[in-house]
C-alpha cells in the first residue's frame, strides 16, 4: 500500500462534512474538523490543468470523497484532496514541537550529506550549515540536479528532505523506496500532512504548517495571498521518536516553511 492509499485508509468510515473549499492562486484550503492547507498544484501529471470539473460543488462533498482526488491526474483536485485530509488532523502534542523545517535540517545535517527533493528559497541559507547539500528538482536551477538523478544521490545520503509536493505528483513512494534504512528522512513543506501515518513509510520527521486561525487564512487565500504570510499559522514538526533539539530563539531568517 502506497502513501496515498495509507492516508485514505486511515480516515473513519463515517463521512466527515466539509465546511469550505477554496482553491487559490498558490494555496488551497479545506475546512472540516479543522483547517487544512496544500499548495495549489496548477499542472497535472499529463499536462496543464485547465479547470476544476466540479467547481462550485466541492464543498458539498465529504472529506472522504474529496481525498479521492489525491489519486487524480488533475493537480488541483489532488491539492483539494490533500487539504481535505489535513483538515481532519490535530497534531499529537507529545509528538509535536514548534520548529521550522530548516532549523531542523540545520541541526540534523551538521557534518552530514544532505539530499533535498525540491528547491526551496531557504536552500542558500542552509548550504553553509550542513556538511553537503544536493538538491533534486524537476525544473533544475543552477547548481541543482535533475529529478532523474534521485537513484544516484538518495541511497548514499545521511539526511533526506522530501517536499510534500511529491504526494501531489505521485512520486513520493518511489523516492521513499530509495532511502537507505540508516538515513534520517524528513517530509516538509506547508502541504505536509501532520499525521503519524507517514512514520509507517520510513519517515522520521514531518515539518508542516498547522492552522490556528482559519478565518485569517481563508481570507488571505481568497484574496490571492500566501498562506505562509497569513496570521494564525504555526510551523510544527512531528517526531517519530523523542529527539532533543537546540531550539532557536527565532525561526530561520530566510522565510517560513
Amino acid at each position: 500500500m502506497g502513501v496515498i492509499d495509507g492516508l485514505i485508509a486511515g480516515l473513519p468510515k463515517e463521512p466527515i462534512p466539509v465546511r469550505a473549499v477554496v482553491a487559490g492562486i498558490r494555496w488551497t484550503v479545506v475546512t472540516s474538523l479543522g483547517c487544512g492547507l496544500a499548495a495549489s498544484c496548477l499542472v497535472s501529471t499529463d499536462g496543464p490543468v485547465q479547470t476544476l470539473p466540479e467547481a462550485g460543488q466541492y464543498h458539498l462533498k465529504s472529506v472522504q470523497e474529496l481525498v479521492q482526488g489525491l489519486n487524480n491526474n488533475n493537480g488541483l483536485e489532488a491539492s483539494i484532496g490533500l487539504a481535505a485530509y489535513s483538515s481532519t488532523l490535530i497534531p499529537q502534542i507529545d509528538q509535536a514541537i514548534e520548529l521550522n523545517a530548516f532549523d531542523l535540517l540545520a541541526q540534523l545535517g551538521t557534518g552530514k550529506n544532505v539530499v533535498m527533493v525540491g528547491h526551496f528559497p531557504q536552500v542558500e541559507w542552509l548550504q553553509g550549515r550542513v556538511g553537503s547539500l544536493k538538491v533534486l528538482e524537476k525544473r533544475p536551477r543552477p547548481g541543482d540536479y535533475p529529478a532523474e538523478a534521485a537513484p544516484d544521490l538518495i541511497p548514499s545520503a545521511d539526511v533526506i528532505a522530501i517536499t510534500a509536493m511529491t504526494i501531489l505528483n505521485h512520486t513520493i513512494d518511489g523516492l521513499l523506496a530509495l532511502c537507505p534504512p540508516t538515513a534520517v528522512v524528513i517530509v516538509l513543506g506547508p502541504s505536509a500532512p501532520l499525521t503519524p501515518v507517514l512514520f509507517d513509510y520510513g519517515v522520521d520527521f514531518i515539518s508542516g504548517t498547522y492552522v490556528t486561525e482559519e478565518e485569517s487564512v481563508l481570507l488571505t487565500i481568497m484574496q490571492g495571498g500566501s498562506a505562509l504570510k497569513a496570521r494564525g499559522t504555526k510551523k510544527i514538526t512531528l517526531c517519530k521518536k523523542p529527539y532533543k533539539f537546540n531550539l532557536p530563539e527565532t525561526n530561520s531568517p530566510h522565510g517560513r516553511i
